[in-house]
């Protein structure tokens, strides 16, 4: 959560001026102003993106926070975004984020992909790059190759050391797939809200081009690794399409995630092993 309030002007231009800031813990740094929130912008093109998807997209059984556009009808203004203010708090109820995850990516399914993309992460790196070379790492040939070829792999600590190694050797388990690539929302675990009675909440899409199981997978890899769910996730959605092969290229994406990220922490890393041998062993 950032401690700086939204500026003024930024209040103003999305017609806030008189409502006062209160800060949420489960928005990306948000503010609530009544019935919207105010949340900082780390990538401009993403954040317009998302605001232009969820500004018409409809998904049966989904409350999605729709976006607020500022008196001259932008999405972004100095770094910031207006959302509909959505009740509800994360809660570990994984196969029902799961389900979710399949009937959002049905509708998403036909959505274009985004230039930005297939974009190359650039110095000075910020989150989104360190997760975009992740992503890559998980499912070129030779992991993180790119980023070696272009002298960008930064230095990392010794657990980040391990996720290199676990990376590796699990690049030796992955077989082809012909699920095809779609859009689909690659940071589900923890960010949908559930309250009460009403349909579980999204307040926004993080932009992924892969299969959609593999989302699910992403979502059971968090699960498992930090959320405290079960180990039946894994046989449970055993029926999604070549699902070893999208769990291992989940776990893969995750230790790079751990690699790479400049905040990443030595207390993440052995739940991400343990899930990480226990998909070896489906393999």
């Amino acid at each position: 959560m950032t401690a700086v309030e939204p500026p003024e002007h930024v209040r103003s231009t999305f017609g806030l001026r008189e409502e006062a800031p209160v800060p949420l813990g489960n928005w990306d740094g948000g503010w609530r102003l009544g019935d919207v929130v105010l949340s900082p912008v780390t990538d401009h093109a993403r954040a317009a993106w998302s605001a232009k998807v969820r500004e018409t997209l409809r998904v049966d059984g989904l409350r999605l926070a729709r976006p607020v556009r500022a008196t001259d009808g932008r999405y972004v203004v100095s770094g910031w975004r207006a959302d509909t203010y959505l009740e509800g708090v994360p809660e570990p109820r994984h196969d029902e984020v799961v389900s979710l995850s399949l009937r959002l990516h049905q509708v998403t399914e036909r959505l274009e992909r985004p230039r930005f993309l297939a974009a190359q992460p650039v110095a000075p790196w910020v989150d989104v790059d360190v997760f975009a070379a992740a992503d890559r790492a998980a499912w070129e040939a030779v992991p993180l190759r790119t980023l070696k070829m272009g002298g960008a792999l930064p230095a990392t600590s010794p657990d980040g050391d391990r996720s290199l190694t676990l990376i590796t050797q699990l690049s030796t388990l992955r077989k082809p797939i012909t699920t095809p690539a779609q859009l689909v929302h690659g940071d589900l675990f923890g960010t949908v809200l559930f309250s009460g009675n009403f349909a579980p909440g999204l307040t926004d899409i993080t932009p992924y081009w892969r299969p959609a199981p593999w989302a699910a997978a992403v979502i059971v890899v968090d699960a498992l690794s930090w959320g405290g769910g079960d180990d039946g996730l894994l046989e449970r959605w055993g029926d999604l399409p070549e699902w070893p092969q999208m769990l291992v290229r989940a776990v893969m994406f995750r230790l790079a995630v751990h690699a790479l990220h400049p905040r990443s922490t030595p207390e993440a890393f052995p739940g991400l092993a343990r899930t990480a041998d226990m998909i070896r062993l489906m393999l």
